[in-house]
């Protein structure tokens, strides 16, 4: 493994994490259009080719030493990319190590459980990768945003008083805090696109009779709600960005940059936690001696 790879790769994503405490206003302090100028788009596909081969590489490492798991969260407004970041990011990876959950509409039963119960029924085994297409904190974002899907939840009246969402970033700090605590490192990756990009997005959807199947007149409906969901994603961001699981915000506008970034970032987490092989043991080593000696007797 290259280390200037590796330096280069965390210069990437620095501009890009949301660091805890930090009050954010979207308009002013991330630009869905950014870029890293040191980086071309020709450029892109060589690093995200690079970053892809390390992913893989790790998450091999992280299957054979059965420690951690890593739980990628993603966010995003409607045609931010988030299928097609799943995509190309992890299309070097074995998919017996990945699981990838996409959370719709909640059903009854999940509505009669608690708001964190569905989530938690998906999180990735030790040595595993998951990844939330959409995730819990569609719990403070489309139910901010919407209110009367808050009351389909049949809370009791003491748990819709006074500030809810606040009670819910804290439930959710300190559930992540434990995941962590527990060997399951949490990535969050917000997809930040304009609301121009999105606007071209849907009409190509339209256009493009390939791409039919992706259109949805009901996101196209949520348009309407635009500045109501970039203040709940702003308070999303300021106040669940934490020491043990940061949020970095990736520019989605450039298909090419968002990948590349959400590649790095994720990449980076893996070689923090820097799983190894297992070493085996002195019985271990003897029995497979043994099992070479016998084959190579059959030969």
């Amino acid at each position: 493994m290259s280390v200037d790879r590796v330096h280069e790769l965390r210069e990437l994503i620095a501009p890009l994490v949301v660091s805890p405490g930090r009050s954010v206003h979207l308009a002013r302090d991330f630009d869905p259009a950014f870029y890293d100028g040191q980086v071309s788009k020709d450029g892109a596909a060589e690093a995200l080719a690079w970053s892809i081969e390390l992913l893989s590489d790790y998450q091999i490492r992280l299957a054979a030493q059965d420690h951690y798991g890593l739980l990628v969260v993603i966010q995003a407004i409607d045609a931010a990319g988030k299928d097609s970041t799943i995509k190309h990011v992890m299309s070097g990876v074995n998919p017996q190590g990945v699981d990838v959950h996409s959370f719709k509409v909640p059903s009854q039963h999940e509505l009669d459980h608690d708001f964190l119960w569905r989530y938690q029924q998906a999180l990735p085994e030790r040595g595993k990768i998951a990844i939330f297409n959409r995730s819990h904190y569609e719990e403070v974002l489309v139910v901010r945003v919407h209110p009367e899907l808050l009351v389909r939840q049949h809370l009791p009246p003491e748990a819709v008083e006074g500030d809810v969402w606040s009670r819910r970033y804290q439930q959710i700090n300190r559930w992540e805090h434990y995941l962590v605590d527990n060997g399951i490192r949490v990535v969050k990756l917000f997809l930040n696109v304009s609301k121009g990009e999105q606007r071209r997005r849907f009409l190509d959807r339209i256009d493009d009779p390939t791409k039919h199947w992706k259109f949805s007149a009901a996101d196209v409906a949520e348009r309407a709600h635009w500045d109501a969901y970039q203040q709940a994603f702003e308070a999303m961001l300021s106040h669940t960005s934490t020491e043990w699981a940061p949020w970095h915000v990736i520019p989605a506008d450039h298909k090419w940059f968002a990948r590349l970034a959400a590649a790095a970032v994720i990449t980076n987490e893996l070689v923090r936690i820097d799983p190894q092989f297992p070493v085996l043991d002195d019985a271990a080593r003897t029995a497979m001696a043994e099992a070479r000696r016998g084959l190579q007797a059959e030969g």
